[in-house]
């Protein structure tokens, strides 16, 4: 056993440096020492490479489109893509929501028409749906009159004209609630607006209009819709993006100073991380990457991948020049002994991000390109910077040696408790071992049960209007997400054909009658307006009215080639579980539909549907390739400590952060979401870094005559100090995603700093006691073996 009281002198005065040729990272570890021979020359190259990166920053765009998750090569999704290219109504609409018991009172009324004749002189609004869009029935040979005159009534005249606004088939239930309190106002942006800087202006001109006309009515009034959802999914990316940097970066140097005690080693130990942040994201923006809900994570992720490292190289140098070692020769030695580990962390990460590429979204496999690429740029910078950081910065090597001899409280804290942990673990392995074993097996059991969940809510800022105005419409007018029923004609088919027509009818009754789905709009629409108000079945009229509508309401279900329409409905934004049995109920009724009118392709079809079909094989696929990874990485460690004790050895830590997280989300009720299980994917190869390190260290002190329990009590203290700084560092780096306005990166953020924290228990107290059990028995096996050779 280790004397207690001697952790500072095992650690520093009894360094040995690694044999040449055993680098369990195939000597890759040396990279680090190439820019350590020319210190300036390294820092006039990196100053050069930091400003290459600011410009590849500013390169760098953001994606807010609300389909990213679902984009990919599908026939659903191109069905979809195709058919918001021709009918683009929903990606350009502004839904202004108003709502109020006196919405319907004369005064209110009046500032609601000012709000909607104000609302139409806003740059870059081409159109508007609203209450006052509505029309009398119409007189023969006549266009019908406006349902609201230019002077609405008063006293009982007022309260019956109330009463026939609600009771109107064109509005109710689409336009204005049931009950007459909530009123729903469609704008129809310029498709340039919303895909440029000039959507922040037009969203502030509606805002400041609909402040303005309604002050003083008591009405509360918000914005939804496609483009308002993707302006505050803009606007939240930017602000999450200098929130994570300035945070995690924080952080970082605050720990970093706080057990260094020195400038110079929190500049050694904090400033690569952070030039790997810049140097990866410049290089992110070179290479035309747009930043995502997703991709806004990575500057965090740097941080956690490269701080891990760069502590552990420090820590290695720091003892080193403690106990006397020239900086030079501190640091070249830290690279050599730590540094195969960092390696290996850094091709487990790797392997993390590949891993992604199995999945069906291109934003998924998107995101881990951008970690593959950010995870090799951060190894090179940490390897490289931290010895010509210590070189160049470290000063008075001799005179700090003596002085943390004898005075160095916070290591010394950790190293006592990690000796602690160390002597009781090894004491009893098989017992440790197989309470680690049960104790993974039953979480893993709950984490099998859970079940993928996906809400498009979640990925958009709930701490804005959007979401709140969206959860109106879902109680009041069935919904604001759309679904539609794509019908494509034969070709040489015309829109007014009878069969075209009866079609189209019988489709809108299909989806009108499907439960879930209501707001349901479509030519048919007109049609039956036409017959109940008018009087007329003809086509002629028909063709009438639809060349005297408003072009932009007329490309809402009539393509410009007049050779396909689309029934349009609204659902609920309900969990994806919840809306498929819907999507796949409406898609079979309309089988009814389709054996009728032969030749016309039907599909249903919308964001909705697209996330109802896909999430759910998309979570559970990514879950799978999670599985998958587990094998892949513990073969991967194995084969490079060419080990098959420590291939085994890191197989339950390795998967305990997991499980246990998905407990945690079992006792909260959630399910596995996409924020949620790439998480995982991603936490699990960087809580690796713990067990790499460790057993590393490991490796080197299973030296001839030193038992596995010393060997395993000395790794444990010469390492622990730094595991358990970076795992605060890192939880701390990810954590900060807690700000976030996007719950998907909420829980994105603090689900991956739980499992860091999962994975640094797993370390302490599973790693260390299998490890143990393992090598008892593997010697035991090897004895066996030798002692029946003569026998045979």
């Amino acid at each position: 056993m280790l004397d207690k009281n001697s952790e500072s002198q095992v650690h520093v005065a009894a360094i040995e440096e690694p044999v040449k040729g055993t680098s369990i990272a195939f000597g890759l570890e040396r990279l680090g020492l190439i820019a350590v021979k020319a210190p300036i020359m390294s820092c006039i190259v990196l100053v050069a490479l930091m400003i290459a990166a600011l410009f590849g920053i500013e390169r760098i765009k953001i994606d807010d489109s609300l389909s990213q998750l679902f984009r990919s090569n599908s026939k659903d999704y191109k069905q979809y893509e195709a058919v918001t290219k021709r009918f683009p109504a929903t990606e350009f609409d502004v839904l202004v929501v108003v709502e109020g018991k006196t919405l319907l009172a004369r005064e209110n009324l009046e500032k609601l028409r000012d709000m909607v004749t104000d609302l139409q002189l806003v740059d870059g609004v081409r159109g508007l749906v609203s209450l006052f869009s509505a029309r009398q029935a119409p007189e023969p040979g006549k266009l019908p009159a406006a349902l609201f005159p230019s002077e609405l009534p008063e006293g009982a005249a007022y309260d019956k004209f109330a009463e026939t606004v609600k009771a109107n088939e064109i509005i109710r239930g689409k336009l204005l609630s049931e009950d007459g309190t909530l009123a729903l106002i469609v704008l129809s942006l310029e498709p340039n607006i919303v895909a440029s800087n000039d959507l922040t202006k037009a969203v502030g001109d509606i805002r400041k209009i609909m402040a303005e006309d309604l002050a003083g009515s008591g009405l509360n009034a918000q914005l939804s819709g496609v483009p308002v959802m993707q302006l505050e999914i803009r606007n939240a990316v930017k602000r999450d993006g200098l929130t994570y940097n300035i945070l995690g970066i924080l952080a970082g140097c605050i720990i970093a100073i706080i057990f260094f005690r020195k400038i110079s080693f929190m500049v050694v130990a904090a400033f690569p991380p952070i030039i790997a942040i810049l140097l990866a994201l410049g290089g992110l923006g070179w290479a035309n990457f747009n930043l995502n809900m997703f991709l806004n994570v990575m500057t965090p992720l740097i941080m956690v991948i490269s701080f891990s490292d760069s502590m552990q190289l420090t820590f290695a140098a720091r003892d080193r020049l403690i106990a006397g070692q020239d900086k030079y020769t501190a640091f070249k030695n830290a690279v050599l002994v730590v540094g195969p580990a960092c390696v290996l962390t850094h091709g487990t990460a790797g392997i993390s991000f590949i891993a992604l590429q199995f999945s069906d979204s291109e934003l998924i496999r998107k995101f881990g390109e951008a970690g593959l690429a950010a995870t090799i740029i951060a190894l090179i910078a940490v390897l490289s910077l931290v010895p010509v950081f210590g070189v160049l910065f470290v000063r008075n090597e001799k005179v700090m040696a003596v002085k943390f001899q004898g005075a160095d409280a916070g290591v010394q804290a950790l190293r006592n408790f990690c000796y602690w942990i160390a002597v009781r673990m090894v004491g009893r392995p098989g017992l440790f071992s197989l309470i680690a074993v049960l104790v993974v097996a039953s979480m893993g059991y709950v984490y099998a049960n859970l079940q993928p969940r996906y809400r498009l809510a979640d990925q958009v800022p709930d701490k804005r209007q959007a979401v709140e105005a969206s959860s109106r419409l879902d109680a009041k007018l069935t919904g604001a997400n759309p679904v539609d029923v794509l019908i494509e004609f034969p070709k040489g088919a015309s829109l007014y054909a009878p069969d075209t027509l009866k079609t189209i009818a019988d489709v809108h009754s299909m989806v009108e009658t499907a439960a879930g789905v209501g707001n349901v709009w479509s030519l048919e629409t007109l049609r039956r307006w036409l017959a109940e108000k008018a009087g007329s079945n003809d086509v002629a009229t028909l063709k009438e009215y639809v060349s005297v509508i408003p072009e932009h309401l007329v490309r809402r279900f009539i393509s410009a080639d007049q050779d396909a329409v689309v029934v349009s409905g609204r659902v609920p934004d309900i969990d994806s579980s919840a809306l498929l049995p819907v999507v796949n109920k409406l898609d079979k009724g309309l089988d009814k539909v389709r054996s009728e009118h032969p030749g016309y392709e039907i599909a249903v079809t919308g964001l909705s549907v697209i996330a109802a079909r896909n999430s759910s094989n998309m979570i559970e696929k990514l879950n799978r390739g999670l599985t998958v990874e587990f094998l892949l990485v513990a073969v991967f460690i194995g084969l490079a400590f060419r080990s098959v004790v420590v291939m085994f050895s890191c197989i339950l830590p390795g998967i305990f952060p997991v499980v246990a997280s998905g407990t945690v989300l079992a006792i909260m009720g959630e399910g596995l979401q996409f924020a949620s299980v790439v998480a995982l994917t991603v936490s699990f190869g960087l809580g690796l870094s713990a067990t790499i390190h460790f057993l590393n260290r490991l490796r080197l002190e299973r030296k001839p005559g030193v038992s596995a329990e010393l060997a395993v009590e000395r790794a444990t203290v010469l390492v622990g100090p730094a595991l358990i700084l970076t795992t605060v560092v890192l939880a701390c780096g990810l954590v900060v995603t807690v700000f976030s306005d996007l719950p998907s990166l909420r829980l994105f953020g603090w689900l991956s700093a739980f499992s860091m924290i999962a994975a640094l228990v797993a370390d302490l107290f599973i790693l260390r006691p299998t490890s143990m059990f393992l090598i008892n028995l593997s010697e035991k096996l090897r004895g066996t073996a030798r002692q029946a050779k003569p026998a045979e």
